[in-house]
C-alpha cells in the first residue's frame, strides 16, 4: 500500500470516527451540557471531508489542470486557517465548559476560578500576539498568528488537564467523568501538538512518518472519547468535607468575594452637652407649671 493511499485511509478514519462521535454526543444530550464540545464536533464533521477534497484537487488527482489546482490550493489554505481559528476560539470555550462543571460542588471557588481563567486567557493572547514575528505579508500573516494562538490554547489546555489530576479526589472527580474525558482527549492532542507537530515542521511532504505519527495521537483521541460516550457514565459523588477544613474555607472566602454585603446606618451619639441642657430646660418648664398650678389652687 502506498504512503499517499494509506493516509487518505486515516483521513477517512478520522472523519468516520468524528462523525460517529458526534451522534453518540448529540443523542445523549452531551450537547446540552457541553456546548461548544458539541458544536466543535459539528464543525469537525463538516469540515474534514471539504477539506480532503480541496487536498485531492490541489494534489491534482480530481482534475488535471494547473488553474484547478492553484484554485484548490488557495482555497485549502483559507479553508484550513479558518477552521484552525475557530477551533482554537472553540478549544478556550470548552476549557471553560470542562471547568465549571468540575468545580459544581464548589460555586464559590468555581466563581474566582472562572475570573481567574479569563484574565490568564487575556494575558497569554496579549503575549501571543505580541510574540508574532509576522515574518510574512500579505495573506500569509495569517498562519503566523494562528499557529501561536492554536499554541497558547494548547499550554491551557495541559494546565486544565493538569488540574484536574491533581485535584480529582478533593472535587470527588472520577476518571469515567465525561469533563475528565474531554480533557484528557484534548490533553493528548495538545501533546501531539507541542511534540509531534514541532518535528514534522522539518518535513514538507504531507506523507513522512512523522506525519502518520500524528494522525495515529489524532485517531486516539477521537477513539477515547467515543469510548467515553459510549460507556454510562457514574454518578457524581457529592463533596462532603469538614468544616473545619481548607477547601471549605476557601470556597466561603471565595464565595464573599465581590459582594458588598448589607449596609448598615450607623447613628452619630448626640451631644451629652446638649443633652443636658435640654433636661435642664424641661425640668425649668415642669417646676414652673406646678407651681403655678399649686398657686392657682
Amino acid at each position: 500500500m502506498s504512503t499517499d493511499n494509506a493516509m487518505t485511509m486515516m483521513s477517512a478514519a478520522e472523519f468516520l470516527l468524528s462523525a460517529a462521535l458526534a451522534f453518540m454526543f448529540w443523542k445523549k444530550g452531551l450537547s446540552r451540557r457541553f456546548r461548544a464540545m458539541g458544536t466543535y464536533l459539528a464543525m469537525r464533521v463538516v469540515a474534514n471531508p471539504v477539506l480532503s477534497l480541496l487536498l485531492l484537487g490541489r494534489s491534482g488527482r480530481l482534475v488535471h489542470t494547473r488553474e484547478f489546482q492553484i484554485d484548490c490550493a488557495q482555497a485549502y489554505f483559507f479553508v484550513f486557517f479558518a477552521v484552525y481559528i475557530a477551533s482554537a476560539i472553540l478549544l478556550y470555550f470548552i476549557c471553560m465548559e470542562v471547568f465549571r462543571n468540575a468545580l459544581t460542588a464548589m460555586p464559590g471557588l468555581q466563581k474566582l476560578g472562572v475570573v481567574i481563567f479569563r484574565w490568564a486567557v487575556l494575558v497569554s493572547l496579549i503575549v501571543t500576539v505580541s510574540s508574532v514575528s509576522f515574518a510574512h505579508r500579505g495573506v500569509l500573516i495569517i498562519s503566523d498568528i494562528s499557529i501561536p494562538l492554536m499554541r497558547s490554547v494548547s499550554l491551557l489546555e495541559l494546565c486544565l488537564l493538569g488540574f484536574l489530576c491533581l485535584s480529582m479526589n478533593a472535587l470527588r472527580l472520577s476518571v469515567r467523568d465525561m469533563a475528565f474525558g474531554i480533557a484528557l482527549g484534548f490533553g493528548v492532542m495538545a501533546s501531539n501538538d507541542f511534540v509531534t507537530g514541532t518535528l514534522i515542521s522539518r518535513y514538507t511532504s504531507l506523507t513522512a512518518p512523522l506525519q502518520f505519527v500524528y494522525q495515529a495521537i489524532i485517531l486516539l483521541s477521537l477513539a477515547t472519547w467515543v469510548i467515553y460516550c459510549a460507556l454510562p457514565e457514574p454518578a457524581r459523588k457529592p463533596v462532603v468535607v469538614p468544616v473545619n477544613s481548607t477547601i471549605y474555607r476557601w470556597n466561603e472566602i471565595a464565595s464573599a468575594l465581590g459582594h458588598t454585603g448589607t449596609q448598615v446606618a450607623v447613628q452619630q451619639p448626640a451631644n451629652s452637652f446638649f443633652l443636658t441642657d435640654v433636661e435642664n430646660v424641661v425640668e425649668k418648664v415642669l417646676s414652673r407649671n406646678l407651681k403655678r398650678r399649686e398657686s392657682e389652687s
